[in-house]
């Protein structure tokens, strides 16, 4: 193990450190816990920042997590850098202690968080794009770096900063190809948590990147639906993948919408996203999108969402619809974003011929 963690020592953190930060892992401190052991919070001096919050992820032998998961962990949080990537700010390796050291994401999980209805739509639909871009990152590095095939995508393992930005976590299980191959597939026994696992996983042992793909389609329903894709009752484990699916293929979204959210909605938006959502979830791999496609779709969910609430806010102010007025434009106007119309609009453009100039300056 002290091979495999030479590379590493600049991340190295004393025993001690943590004990005082952790005040020896005191149980007021668990900020979480699964089948790797416990997540604590605590504070660490920062030559630069001063004291900064840090979470320490201790891992538990007695649930199955060893060396191998450990070391895994370490070496792909060092290498893969993005700003949906939870970052590792270091390890502790003493004894029988093997303690991993992260930023502190202070809203949680986004499985705690899915049934808030102070949640708003567009808050999740960002929420989802950072995740998607993290995902993706890992499905297609820079360079000659090797892909990641993350194996246990779920609302667990996306971890929210004190923003609301997204942070793919929990790399214990994941595996790793060869860089620049147009298709990756491995043979192995699955693993990975139950509901969000690839069928084709599970029944074939053949590990793709849209495997991945597979999971994050289950994340963006129980987004959408504001719920967990599994309840576990009397022993038993009840999964909604199939129903949440048959509720899409029948046009009956409103069953199964969060009842929060359908009054923030709009049409547009809500249909790309669950039209992506849906196609993660085919059964055959082919069928499935990229998560850079993944990416591309959930941004022009986002954009139309985006575009519905200039359009109510203008038409709450002005008494028009958006449309209307741009439509007016002389010469008309060229825009690519959300943003860059709203730039125009409160900038001021031409009508009627250029004998007036319309100027929406509430939204400078």
């Amino acid at each position: 193990m002290a091979l495999y963690l030479s590379g590493f020592k600049h991340l190295e953190i004393q025993l001690e450190e943590i004990k005082s930060a952790t005040n020896n892992f005191d149980d007021s401190k668990v900020i979480g816990a699964g089948g790797f052991g416990k997540v604590y919070k605590g504070e660490l001096s920062h030559p630069a920042d001063g004291k900064i919050m840090v979470a320490f992820k201790r891992l538990d032998r007695k649930y199955g997590q060893g060396d191998p998961e450990f070391f895994k962990e370490i070496r792909m949080l060092s290498s893969y850098k993005h700003d949906n990537l939870i970052s590792l700010l270091g390890y502790c390796n003493e004894g029988n202690e093997m303690i991993l050291m992260y930023e502190y994401a202070s809203r949680g999980s986004l499985e705690g968080i899915l049934n808030d209805a102070a949640l708003t739509w567009m808050q999740r639909l960002k929420i989802c794009l950072g995740a998607a871009k993290g995902l993706s990152f890992l499905h297609d590095p820079n360079g000659t770096q090797q892909r990641v095939l993350h194996c246990d995508i779920k609302s667990a393992n996306i971890l929210l900063d004190e923003n609301l930005n997204a942070k793919v976590a929990d790399f214990g299980l994941s595996k790793i190809s060869p860089a620049n191959q147009q298709c990756t597939l491995l043979v192995t026994t699955p693993v990975g948590t139950p509901g969000y696992c690839d069928p084709l996983y599970m029944d074939k042992y053949q590990l793709t990147k849209e495997s991945d793909v597979y999971s994050f389609g289950v994340v963006l329903f129980e987004v959408l639906c504001g719920r967990v894709c599994y309840e576990n009752s009397n022993g038993k484990l009840k999964v909604f993948v199939h129903f949440w699916k048959k509720c899409y293929e029948q046009k009956k979204l409103d069953e199964i919408i969060f009842p929060d959210l359908k009054q923030q909605m709009d049409t547009r938006s809500v249909g790309t996203f669950v039209d992506i959502a849906y196609q993660c979830l085919q059964k055959s791999r082919e069928q499935r999108p990229t998560m850079s496609v993944v990416v591309e779709k959930l941004k022009a969910a986002l954009e139309l969402k985006e575009l519905h609430e200039l359009q109510e806010e203008m038409r709450k102010a002005l008494g028009y619809e958006c449309g209307e007025i741009i439509r007016a434009a002389d010469p008309p106007l060229i825009y690519k974003s959300t943003k860059e119309l709203k730039a125009l609009l409160s900038k001021g453009f031409p009508v009627n011929g250029g004998n007036t100039v319309i100027c929406y300056a509430a939204l400078n």
